[in-house]
């Protein structure tokens, strides 16, 4: 087992092993830090490349995924501490172009309440699924440097029935976060990526986080995401590290770095960020998912603990801090990806694994 820890921090057995066990449950590089009471420990195991026997960055990019939304959320309260975006405004008066519902308000965005069609596509109660933009297999793979413009995602949205009327349920859709980046951009007459900057990276000093756009590109250094598909019989194994991430927009195609994550988390946690009333809004679950603004909260031995993962094709982020912000865990994991997302069981444990060990077991329990 390839296993890399940093000098920072005590030697944690109980997280290297958790580490390496991902590795044996199929991951092929991960990269973790944990911040808490013992200090920063950060640690990798695993591989850089497929095939290759350099060990995984400790602090490499990667894609984050839906982790994304918690920044969109977060610039959009930013936006709202400015005076310049009403929460419980109609999202409609930002964005006329696209006759919305005049019921769907910005806070119905962040929180996926709009009953807005997943431009990803839906998976009904029934099992019944209404595909969206591809997003797997060979059709991917041949198009995963197609642009998609904002705009195309929220119209084929538009163009299939809502779920639910606004306000009346919850459905996870990752439109609803294309049209708040929209809001941003409108309001400020600036790309997504200039007030990113502007709200959060500059004041924090975070340097290695992107918002890419339709840019293929990932900085360097960063460890490698695999896609395998079938094609008459055969595995296609490609590496898919550089990839267009606009066909997800800004429901998940930001990069960044397990330092950058901490940094951000801590402080958006710790209450440095947003105002304690916006932060209260964020961090207020509605019943169905205990999804707030951009966040998810979940009830564990140890108390609340606030997250937002995210997943893309392999790569994803780990992102968790404690109410207060003094203990975070953040990580970067790559395997080889495929249409039937075989890692989803082995990233679901990872992650209560991860919440037991730091979130729990800090507590002594």
């Amino acid at each position: 087992m390839s296993t890399n820890l940093s000098a920072q921090g005590q030697d944690r057995p109980e997280l290297r092993e958790a580490i390496e066990e991902l590795v044996e449950s199929g991951f092929l590089g991960v990269q973790l830090r944990v911040n808490d009471e013992q200090g920063e420990w950060v640690g990798s195991a695993g591989v850089r490349e497929l095939g290759r026997s350099a060990k995984p960055l400790t602090n490499g990019h990667f894609r984050i995924g839906s982790s994304t939304k918690n920044f969109v959320a977060a610039s959009v309260l930013l936006l709202v501490a400015e005076g310049r975006i009403g929460l419980d405004a109609p999202a409609d008066d930002h964005l006329p172009e696209f006759g919305l519902d005049r019921r769907i308000t910005v806070r119905m965005l962040l929180q996926h309440t709009s009953g807005i069609f997943n431009h990803t596509g839906e998976l009904h109660e029934d099992g019944t699924i209404v595909p969206g933009v591809p997003w797997q297999g060979k059709e991917w793979v041949d198009n995963r440097f197609k642009t998609y413009l904002p705009e195309e995602l929220v119209r084929l949205s538009l163009s299939k029935p809502p779920r639910f009327a606004p306000g009346t349920g919850w459905s996870y859709a990752n439109t609803n976060y294309v049209l708040a980046r929209l809001v941003i951009e409108k309001v400020t007459g600036r790309s997504f990526a200039e007030e990113l900057r502007r709200l959060i990276l500059g004041p924090l000093g975070m340097t290695g986080t992107v918002a890419p756009g339709a840019s293929p590109e990932i900085p360097e250094p960063h460890n490698h995401g695999y896609y395998r598909y079938g094609e008459t019989g055969q595995q296609q194994t490609v590496d898919v590290t550089r990839q267009n991430p606009s066909w997800v927009g800004a429901g998940g195609d930001m990069i960044s770095t397990t330092q950058d994550l901490h940094t951000y988390f801590s402080a958006l946690m710790g209450g440095k960020l947003l105002p304690a009333g916006l932060l209260a809004e964020m961090r207020t679950p509605e019943a169905t998912a205990g999804y707030g603004l951009g966040v998810f909260a979940q009830e564990t031995e140890g108390g609340t603990v606030f997250h937002h993962n995210g997943a893309t094709m392999g790569s994803a982020a780990l992102m968790y801090s404690t109410p207060d912000g003094t203990t975070t865990l953040t990580a970067g994991l790559t395997w080889v990806d495929d249409a039937g997302l075989a890692i989803a069981p082995a990233f679901r444990t990872a992650q209560q694994r991860f919440v037991d060990q730091v979130f729990c077991g800090r507590l002594g329990r």
